[in-house]
């Protein structure tokens, strides 16, 4: 009888997945985007990534071996129209839709190829119950009922998260899986910080659902009037903030580096993680922080931030918009309170999506 090749040398179902981004100026979820990418590419998977406009802070953490094919703009509708077309031409095996931003290109990319169009999996980045709807939030309840029609599975990166998204999606349970991000790996070639020898961390955009100036009021009224604030990260608010800081009489404790190409010898040294959004997904901060044993104060900006701060000796998770609590947990923290340990990550997040990935092609919806 001929010999037969070993089941583990077929190639696997998915081969090639294609997933986009507007820009690569700094967010969490096109930075967990192109990690993940990054480790499928090193279990042999191709890789396209769509991007409308090419350079930003991120730039520099594009994947080897991807291919990637710039737009020339960011605008949102151009990559709508332009991902089903690529679709075609590339003709990937599945599709990633980062985030809940990305969803209406994953939507369009549905209606536009119909019965041609790959299995679609979805992230839930952000909350799907938001604090900053108001008239929206009927529409964006109808909207998120849609999503079923268009995305084959959900990833939610927390149990929380994904019972959530069960919920607002009205989607069935099988559909949804629980896959944290990637943990985050220091680079060696990253230009080190300038910093003060003590001072709190923050680490994020500078927009409005981050809430820095929650965070500068707290920095404002705890005890110890010598500790700064650090912020990582760049965003439309930097002006803003720093005016707000003057006003507060902290335009010499608050310290805006700009965008970190690796903020995680900074959070090793702080002496706190504060993070004040008003919604949030799954914060990869604070995991990042906890990992390597930087305690946090943070606000309670998604079911998924007390799975992640599950234990008080680790940080404090106080209401959103509590100012005092914020500022009685950061003193409590600074006078004192032990240090916790390294909390070590366990898993292999980019195994578990190529499984996914690789279920959906063998077995596709009928």
């Amino acid at each position: 009888m001929a010999n037969r090749k070993p089941m583990t040398d077929q190639p696997p179902p998915a081969r090639h997945i294609l997933t986009f981004a507007q820009t690569l100026d700094g967010g969490g979820v096109e930075r967990a985007m192109l990690r993940l990418a990054g480790l499928w590419i090193a279990r042999g998977r191709r890789v396209t990534i769509v991007v409308g406009q090419g350079g930003g802070a991120l730039a520099g953490e594009m994947p080897a071996g991807a291919e990637v094919i710039e737009l020339g703009t960011a605008r949102y509708a151009a990559l709508a129209r332009a991902v089903p077309r690529l679709v075609r031409e590339r003709r990937p095996d599945a599709i990633f839709c980062p985030g809940n931003h990305y969803t209406g290109v994953a939507a369009w990319t549905r209606l536009r190829l119909g019965r041609a169009c790959p299995p679609i999996v979805g992230k839930v980045s952000n909350a799907l119950v938001r604090r900053d709807h108001r008239w929206q939030a009927l529409p964006y309840r109808v909207w998120l009922h849609r999503h079923p029609r268009f995305l084959d599975a959900v990833v939610a990166m927390s149990p929380n998260m994904a019972a959530e998204a069960v919920e607002e999606m009205r989607i069935a349970r099988d559909r949804v899986h629980v896959i944290p991000n990637p943990p985050a790996r220091s680079d060696p070639a990253a230009p080190p910080l300038a910093l003060p020898p003590r001072y709190l961390i923050g680490v994020g955009r500078l927009a409005p659902q981050k809430r820095w100036d929650r965070a500068l009021t707290a920095l404002a009224g705890i005890a110890d009037r010598t500790v700064p604030l650090v912020i990582l990260g760049e965003g439309s608010l930097r002006a803003e903030i720093m005016a707000h800081a003057a006003a507060l009489g902290l335009a010499d404790r608050v310290l805006l580096p700009g965008h970190a190409a690796d903020p995680l010898p900074a959070i090793a040294g702080a002496e706190l993680l504060v993070l004040t959004s008003d919604f949030e997904g799954v914060p990869g901060v604070l995991r990042e922080a906890l990992s390597l044993g930087t305690p946090v104060v943070t606000t309670d900006s998604s079911v998924a931030v007390r799975e992640i701060v599950a234990d008080p000796a680790r940080g404090s998770v106080v209401a959103v918009g509590d100012a005092s609590a914020l500022v009685a947990e950061i003193d409590a923290w600074l006078s004192g309170r032990a240090r916790p340990q390294p909390l070590v990550d366990s898993g292999d997040p980019a195994a578990d999506y190529l499984r996914l990935f690789d279920s959906l092609v063998s077995s596709p919806a009928s």
